[in-house]
């Protein structure tokens, strides 16, 4: 039995995830879902007037935006919780033990740390699913891929699969099988992505680099292993 981490944004919340979770329970894995919510975060601060601003990923918060990312998370945890059936369990990383260390330059933020919440490894005891919404003691906001690795690295797993809404990682107009996490260090630095497949594939060569076997749809980041020549490469994925 191996201990699997799976990373869904708040566009894709249900698209796969029930599918993929009934297939690794089924296959005897524990299973541990991380999400985002994105697209409806800035969707109400757009709403209520309120500038929706990104560095490197991660969504510039004060206090009022910090209110509508909880009030987004729950709406997606319960979405998620519900369409998983009663093995899921609900659970906001702040009120468990989510660590990370302040960005005060962008506001209530933080970079996630390694974590091994109780209630998370009582869930997987008991047979159950843990979906956990990323906020971090403070409370902060983090990014949730970010927070996706450092929950996985804290919780010892053996993978670690981020779900989007395409197939996997476009190279040349192409889904590829693997990429190199030297290879996408250069790639990132030519900007040659941009987008929300930026910090899934900084999050992924992370978790390859913490010995964490990680994938992006049908595409597995690896730290050896074939080199592949970019001109392109695009996707879109939210941002939490």
């Amino acid at each position: 039995m191996s201990r699997v981490l799976v990373k869904c944004g708040g566009a894709a919340a249900s698209l796969g995830v029930q599918e993929l979770t009934g297939q690794l329970t089924a296959a005897g894995h524990e299973v541990c879902v991380v999400h985002g919510a994105g697209p409806q975060i800035s969707e109400e601060m757009r709403r209520r007037g309120l500038e929706v601003q990104f560095v490197e990923g991660r969504r510039v918060t004060s206090d009022a935006s910090l209110d509508i990312v909880r009030e987004a998370l729950m709406a997606v945890n319960e979405s998620l919780c519900t369409s998983l059936g009663d093995r899921a369990v609900g659970l906001m990383g702040d009120a468990i033990g989510l660590k990370a260390r302040r960005l005060p330059e962008l506001g209530l933020v933080g970079n996630a740390l390694p974590s091994r919440p109780a209630a998370v490894l009582d869930a997987l005891a008991a047979g159950s699913i843990p979906v956990v919404a990323p906020l971090a003691e403070g409370p902060l906001n983090v990014n949730a891929d970010e927070a996706a690795v450092a929950l996985a690295a804290g919780l010892a797993a053996d993978r670690i699969l981020f779900l989007t809404d395409v197939p996997g990682v476009l190279v040349n107009g192409k889904i590829v099988d693997t990429l190199v996490a030297d290879d996408v260090d250069q790639m990132l630095a030519n900007g040659v992505f941009e987008g929300g497949i930026v910090p899934k594939l900084r999050a992924a060569v992370n978790a390859a680099r913490l010995g964490i076997a990680a994938g992006i749809g049908e595409t597995a980041v690896v730290v050896d292993g074939p080199v592949i020549a970019a001109d392109t490469a695009s996707d879109e994925a939210d941002q939490p």
